[in-house]
């Protein structure tokens, strides 16, 4: 089993960082989703690991029992990406085949191979269509198999599931995990998609303008963000941020929003900071003991299946509320919205975490 260690990785281009210096270490058969907004630095890191860009420092390599001797990861490392990447003049078949008739894999074994990664996506019928004769979710399963029957130490996956339909998505999605949990691959999945990547579990990599800001089990990450960013990057809907003012045991958010400290903020008083709250614990009724009110006025109401999203306003104030089901609501309307202290995270005024709530103060999203 082998491990993949990077060390002191970085690559500048033209002047440019588009990855700062990074240390991280990937444990044998273990997943890994690389979060972070666009140009967060995610397709740089995988095309290192890959080996089709060159790090301006530092290296990375395979350790432990079955890695290469030499540091030589060709053959040993497989990518999937966002766009259906299949040779267009092959059939599925030869599409799935050809990274192992370039390594001269026997053709007996290599039929094996491919009957089995194609029974497990459900290709068989397919095999020998040609890829313009498939639907996208065709496509890429059959991109997704070429890497499959590599049986590759380490499987890379940029935005895989991008550019396919909200159902899709998720059929695809339990595929994913199981296939590549179950080949026993360290795999690392980069999405910008924060419900995706608390959906995948295992362990997050927050990425930001090309640094890692935190990396551990994705329930802890979500839980305890170390930094503003990296609650942004793992909220969605986008977690609230306001300046807020802690004293005489209170916080106010604007005039007439003022509230009394939860515990986990007491021993914050009189520190300037940012508090943040995740949209679900800003609802049109009070849900806690304790839950402050916020008069508002509706700017906008988004309608998201059995869901809404009311973007609000209190003075100063812009609100971002999660209510399940469908409510209708006219611009401008008045509204009370319910603020749950207890669920407020504290950032410094360099974003950096002060305080969380406790985990039962704050499901996921």
């Amino acid at each position: 089993m082998v491990t993949l260690v990077l060390e002191e990785l970085a690559k500048h281009v033209a002047g440019e960082d588009h990855l700062h210096e990074l240390d991280l270490r990937l444990e044998p058969g273990s997943f890994h989703v690389l979060l972070g907004p666009t140009a967060a630095g995610k397709t740089t890191l995988l095309r290192l690991i890959a080996g089709l860009d060159r790090p301006t420092q530092g290296r990375v390599r395979l350790v432990g029992e079955g890695a290469p001797a030499d540091g030589d990861l060709r053959g040993r490392v497989a990518m999937v990406y966002q766009e259906f990447v299949n040779y267009p003049s092959l059939s599925v078949r030869e599409n799935i085949a050809a990274p192992l008739r370039a390594r001269r894999v026997a053709a007996a074994e290599r039929e094996r191979r491919v009957q089995e990664v194609a029974r497990r996506l459900g290709l068989e019928a397919l095999l020998e269509r040609l890829p313009g004769e498939l639907s996208g979710g065709q496509q890429q399963r059959t991109a997704i198999a070429r890497a499959l029957v590599q049986e590759a130490q380490v499987v890379l996956l940029d935005e895989p599931l991008a550019n396919l339909d909200y159902k899709l998505r998720e059929v695809l999605r339990e595929e994913v995990r199981g296939l590549f949990e179950a080949s026993g691959s360290i795999v690392v999945y980069a999405t910008t998609d924060p419900a995706e990547a608390m959906w995948f579990g295992g362990r997050v990599v927050v990425l930001h303008e090309g640094r890692v800001l935190q990396h551990g089990p994705a329930r802890e990450v979500y839980d305890s963000p170390v930094h503003e960013a990296v609650a942004r990057a793992t909220s969605d809907p986008p977690i609230n941020l306001w300046d807020a003012t802690l004293e005489d045991g209170h916080a106010t958010l604007a005039p007439g929003v003022r509230f009394p400290l939860p515990p986990h903020l007491g021993d914050l008083a009189g520190r300037p900071c940012r508090l943040g709250l995740r949209p679900h614990h800003l609802c049109l009724a009070p849900r806690t003991e304790g839950a402050a009110r916020i008069p508002a006025t509706v700017e906008l109401a988004e309608v998201d299946g059995s869901e809404t999203l009311i973007h609000g306003r209190s003075g100063p104030l812009s609100l971002l509320a999660h209510e399940d089901r469908v409510h209708s609501f006219e611009l401008g309307q008045a509204v009370d919205l319910f603020l749950d202290p207890h669920a407020l995270f504290a950032f410094d005024t360099a974003g950096r975490l002060l305080s969380a709530p406790s985990a039962s103060s704050h499901g996921q999203d």
